[in-house]
């Protein structure tokens, strides 16, 4: 500590070209910081700063030694903020962006909340292409890549995809054996809010995909009444296998075509590239990857 004294001295007063400032600063007198920086000089065996009775410039020795000083203190200051947000408890508001399933991830939410009760949490639900830093998020859960420097992304977990319909819906109407016998199927599409688009059947046989394209019967941009209506026998839907999987477990509603189904997709959760990110954030993303697959199902 007593190298780091003159070190902290000689960058105070080069940031502000002044020892007299420099002084002030740190709580000492200007002489002071005059013979830190000239002991510092002593030991280096350079000189610092071109001094005149009016002020003090930087030699360029000095402007390349204030580069590595203020490295060295700028990696002391981010160790002591790391260790000091280790010891604080998650509290505050939590704004989370979730994709249009993302009531289906409700009880890893709730179980989040109770875990946490000192966090307050702020959920949106929407498709869309989110902005995270310009509109405040503080995570953001998504499928598919991103690709942002200012980001961090994190892996909650590989989901595979099912048809589902009811038992009542199957025995009133033959279950299909091939891709192809779902053009005789209701079939319940769901449509992305982003793009206007409806969701892609991925089908294949033999390792190449099938071009089957089932007429819709009901079409929604949200997956849970889609799901109701398949409960209800309204026809056969496609989705995520994690969505449905209490209906799957309860023979509430049935898969078929299994083995024409090999599509698989990456949920994420995605928050700010900051180098020490807050309490909150961090118990919320540690949270899901341990949790969401587990508790939804």
């Amino acid at each position: 500590m007593d190298r780091l004294a003159p070190l902290n001295a000689f960058i105070q007063a080069a940031e502000h070209r002044s020892f007299t400032t420099a002084g002030r600063e740190l709580g000492i007198s200007a002489s002071a910081v005059g013979k830190a920086v000239s002991r510092l000089e002593d030991r280096l065996g350079v000189q610092l700063f071109h001094r005149s009775t009016r002020k003090i410039t930087l030699t360029s020795e000095g402007a390349s030694f204030l580069k590595r000083c203020q490295l060295i203190f700028s990696e002391i200051e981010a160790a002591e903020a790391e260790i000091a947000q280790s010891t604080l408890s998650p509290r505050g508001k939590l704004k989370v962006s979730m994709p249009a399933i993302g009531m289906l991830l409700m009880p890893s939410l709730s179980a989040f909340a109770e875990a946490h009760p000192n966090i307050e949490l702020e959920l949106d639900f929407s498709d869309r292409l989110v902005d995270v830093i310009e509109e405040g998020f503080d995570a953001v859960m998504r499928t598919g890549k991103v690709s942002d420097s200012r980001l961090k992304i994190r892996s909650l977990g590989t989901y595979s995809y099912v048809i589902v319909g009811s038992p009542a819906y199957l025995k009133k109407r033959a279950a299909p054996k091939t891709p192809e016998e779902l053009a005789q199927h209701a079939c319940l599409f769901h449509r992305w809010a982003a793009t206007g688009k409806l969701e892609r059947w991925q089908l294949s046989r033999g390792g190449a995909d099938i071009e089957v394209e089932p007429a819709p019967t009901i079409v929604a941009n949200t997956m849970e009444p889609l799901i109701d209506m398949a409960e209800r026998g309204l026809g056969l839907m496609y989705t995520p296998v994690f969505t449905v999987r209490r209906q799957l477990a309860s023979g509430m509603l049935v898969s078929v075509l299994d083995e024409y189904l090999r599509a698989t997709g990456t949920l994420q959760i995605i928050w700010p590239s900051n180098r020490h990110p807050a309490p909150k954030v961090k118990a919320f993303v540690d949270f899901m990857a341990k949790n969401l697959f587990v508790v939804t199902a």
